[in-house]
């Protein structure tokens, strides 16, 4: 049993095709929200209003296999009442899948040290009637190894600007990409990136022009020059939102909580 006061973290997977992003919007009640879902859900559970933070903000129509957050508990429960409870009460497309009691200053989205994004892209002859929601189509081909060269030039401590949506509210464009990776496994391609933390749109912003490398229309150095330029309006269009995943969160290991996530339907994918 965890007493009333105790900060509890939770595992949470989304389909995020149902709703306008993470965050709530109280000014807009008719729009659902992921993070409303969990509140109302929890609070049923504790007879009380709950309010929850989270490792990351996706936006609408973005998916999430392993996000994180923390609340503090407003009365006694145990953990699986909190996880039971609430997926009884949440919607099928939203459901906890992990939890343990942490300390009181852990946060899960400053406590972060690292996030990691999944893009999916089927890059077939039609599109997929089952996966319309959960990847992006593009039809033709794409040359996988060029997009892997492309991000390579974003590794380190760089300024985002170039791959920055004009909204974003962050004080600096500075981060640092800890890592890149292209995967393809038949039709389907995955780009995986890893850093400390994102901008607004900063993902989708270089899916989309590493697609326009990858489609042979900008070569290889093109990231590279864009991110020098740090000129957003010379990039490429934003990729569209569906085929985006917050996979994995990185704590400190003094914090135990646990990290990424495989995609449920496509997890076992291999580098060319």
């Amino acid at each position: 049993m965890l007493p009333a006061g105790q900060r509890v973290a939770l595992k949470i997977e989304y389909d995020g095709s149902a709703y306008s992003g993470w965050q709530s919007q109280p000014q807009l009640p008719k729009v659902r929200t992921v993070q409303t879902e969990v509140e109302v859900a929890l609070s049923k559970i504790a007879n009380s209003p709950v309010r929850v933070f989270c490792a990351g903000r996706t936006d609408t129509g973005v998916h999430a296999a392993a996000q994180w957050l923390h609340f503090d508990a407003p009365c006694d429960r145990s953990l699986k009442a909190w996880i039971v409870g609430a997926n009884a009460q949440l919607p099928l497309d939203v459901r906890l899948t992990d939890g343990l009691s942490v300390a009181e200053d852990f946060h899960a989205r400053h406590s972060a040290v690292a996030r990691q994004y999944d893009y999916l892209i089927a890059n077939t002859r039609t599109p997929s009637a089952l996966l319309a929601n959960r990847m992006v189509w593009v039809r033709q081909p794409l040359d996988a190894n060029l997009m892997r060269c492309s991000l390579q030039a974003l590794l380190g401590e760089q300024d985002f600007s170039a791959f920055r949506a004009a909204s974003c509210q962050s004080t600096t464009p500075m981060r640092f990409m800890e890592s890149t990776q292209v995967f393809r496994r038949g039709d389907i391609i995955q780009i995986r990136v890893v850093a400390n933390a994102f901008l607004h749109h900063m993902v989708r912003n270089i899916v989309g022009s590493c697609l326009q490398v990858g489609l042979c229309e900008q070569p290889a150095g093109w990231l590279g020059e864009l991110l020098a330029g740090r000129d957003r309006t010379q990039a490429a269009a934003t990729a569209p939102p569906q085929g985006l995943y917050l996979t994995g969160v990185r704590y400190p290991e003094s914090r135990s909580v646990p990290g990424s996530a495989d995609l449920p339907f496509f997890p076992s994918a291999t580098q060319e």
